[in-house]
């Protein structure tokens, strides 16, 4: 295959590049970054390897009891898709997943994200009119949609405020705001930036904005995007909704960069590349919202393309999980150096087919990984102490599940 060289059709109905990837029937290594305003030292030639600290994957709230709610987001167009967002529960001891049902009437729900105040989920849907939609809990009534402006949505956030709503769209190359009121419901867009340069990198035919977030220190929003090679940084206007670039971080030509992960420490960030089979250690400077990119690593998953899908880092900063969609797996690194080094310690065989999606509980305590060519969620305990991981239970069957959201 060539480096994202794939049809570009749209899913309501045709394919797009991100459901033709999706269709498609380790020694140790250490990745750093160059250092950013604060240098981090490395350990001495001799001196013993850092250990990643002995604690649990994060800082555990109050212990909950009965089923957790875990929403599935799923495309309802094509062979074997979904009827909308799934609905399901988990066990916070055990894992067992439970399935509860669907909310239907949102098209191609292919990422979730909840707000702050955790009494709203918010769905793309990843069509070519590409939309966003909120839905309020634990009801589940669907309070409605808004364009977001290009085509194909395919990541959103809730801004940590929770007043605005930030959406990326692939296949046009765009990033959208919207507003939200106090019930959670999307309003009007406020602004939509196109990625119109740099070019297109090797093997692309334009932009295609992967993910839209916010930084640790809240002050700046970072869009990761495949086609360009390039993670754009944004200053958000809280008070009308609108974004004006501030720097931008170029990838290796051809990387295709897909999914940003920050360290809690706020000076580094993980970045899987999705074309070139890579990760790379970020550094970030949260004076002016500065990223430098690290040189591209290997990750783990051998030869071929493998095609990462994202991070996830553990509360504490002491572990990272890297989901390899082709390689059918999980990697496990530790954190080292106050997060400026990553040193890969196994790979985990993820029980299903195309990992596209990786979820902590709220508690760190499991792993949730939506497996989208098996139709799967397989679900890991995570150790406190060696981030090590275990499978628990049977895999959950779950219609193309392409996102897996515990809370």
């Amino acid at each position: 295959m060539s480096s994202g060289a794939e049809p570009s059709r749209g899913p309501g109905g045709s394919w797009s590049r991100r459901r033709f990837v999706g269709a498609l029937a380790g020694a140790a290594a250490i990745t750093t970054v160059p250092a950013p305003a604060r240098p981090q030292p490395d350990a001495p030639t001799g001196a013993a390897t850092p250990k990643a600290p002995a604690a649990s994957p994060s800082t555990p709230p109050a212990k909950r009891s009965g089923p957790r709610p875990l929403y599935l987001g799923t495309y309802t167009s094509g062979e074997g898709a979904g009827k909308g967002i799934g609905l399901a529960t988990y066990d916070a001891e055990s894992g067992a997943v439970t399935g509860g049902g669907v909310v239907t009437g949102v098209a191609n729900p292919s990422f979730l994200a909840v707000h702050p105040d955790g009494r709203t989920l918010y769905a793309v849907d990843e069509q070519d009119a590409g939309a966003v939609t909120a839905v309020r809990l634990p009801g589940h009534e669907v309070l409605g949609s808004r364009a977001t402006g290009g085509a194909g949505p395919c990541h959103l956030s809730v801004h940590p405020g929770g007043r605005w709503l930030l959406s990326a769209n692939y296949t046009s190359g765009s990033v959208a705001v919207h507003p939200l009121d106090a019930s959670g419901a999307i309003g009007e867009r406020t602004d939509l930036v196109t990625h119109s340069s740099p070019a297109p990198g090797p093997g692309q035919q334009g932009p295609h904005a992967h993910q839209f977030v916010t930084s640790p220190d809240g002050g700046h929003l970072l869009a990761v995007d495949l086609g360009t090679d390039t993670v754009y940084t944004y200053r958000l206007d809280e008070t009308k909704g609108t974004l004006t670039e501030v720097s931008r971080a170029a990838a290796k030509p051809g990387a295709g960069p897909r999914h940003l992960t920050f360290h809690p420490g706020g000076r580094y960030a993980y970045l899987a590349d999705e074309v070139d089979n890579t990760v790379t250690v970020c550094g970030y400077d949260p004076a002016d919202g500065r990223l430098t990119i690290g040189e591209p690593r290997s990750t783990g998953a051998g030869g071929g393309t493998s095609y990462p899908a994202q991070f996830v880092v553990t509360a504490n900063g002491a572990y990272a999980y890297l989901a390899n969609r082709g390689h059918n797996s999980l990697t496990r690194y530790a954190i080292e150096a106050d997060g400026a080094r990553l040193r890969l310690l196994d790979t985990v065989p993820v029980g299903g087919d195309f990992p596209r999606h990786i979820a902590f509980s709220p508690d760190g305590r499991l792993l949730f990984a939506a497996n989208q060519r098996s139709s799967t969620v397989t679900v890991f305990e995570v150790d406190g102490t060696s981030g090590e991981l275990r499978r628990v239970g049977e895999p959950f069957a779950s219609p193309v599940a392409v996102c897996a959201l515990p809370l």
